[in-house]
C-alpha cells in the first residue's frame, strides 16, 4: 500500500471563488479539468490542459495535495507521493474536510 505524508498539509479551506483557472483567465488560456489546491484553495487546471496549472502550483509552493473541482467528481491526489486518495466513508462528502480521504 502506498503512504503519503501530506494529508497532515491539507486545510479546511473553500476554494478561491473563479469561474475557472486562475491563471488560464488572466491569461485567455483554455483548460479541460480543474483541480483544487488543499493547503490553499488555489483553482488551477489539470494536466490534460494545455498549462497544466495545477501542477505548476504544486511545483512552485509545493502544497502536495489537490482534488477535483468537477461536479461528480470525488477524488484527490498527492503530487509529491504520486497517491490517489479515495473518499472516506466518515467524511460526509465535505469539500477539502482533512479527513475525507483516506489511503
Amino acid at each position: 500500500m502506498s503512504t503519503c505524508d501530506h494529508l497532515s498539509t491539507v486545510n479546511d479551506i473553500e476554494p478561491t471563488p473563479q469561474d475557472g483557472c486562475e491563471e488560464c483567465l488572466a491569461t485567455g488560456g483554455r483548460w479541460v479539468h480543474l483541480r483544487t489546491c488543499l493547503t490553499c484553495g488555489h483553482v488551477g487546471c489539470c494536466d490534460s490542459s494545455p498549462s497544466r496549472h495545477a501542477s505548476a502550483h504544486y511545483g512552485t509552493t509545493g502544497h502536495a495535495i489537490a482534488e477535483s473541482f468537477e461536479p461528480g467528481e470525488d477524488w484527490a491526489w498527492c503530487y509529491s507521493d504520486e497517491v490517489l486518495f479515495e473518499p472516506s466513508p466518515s467524511g460526509k462528502g465535505e469539500r477539502a474536510h482533512p479527513t475525507r480521504y483516506r489511503l
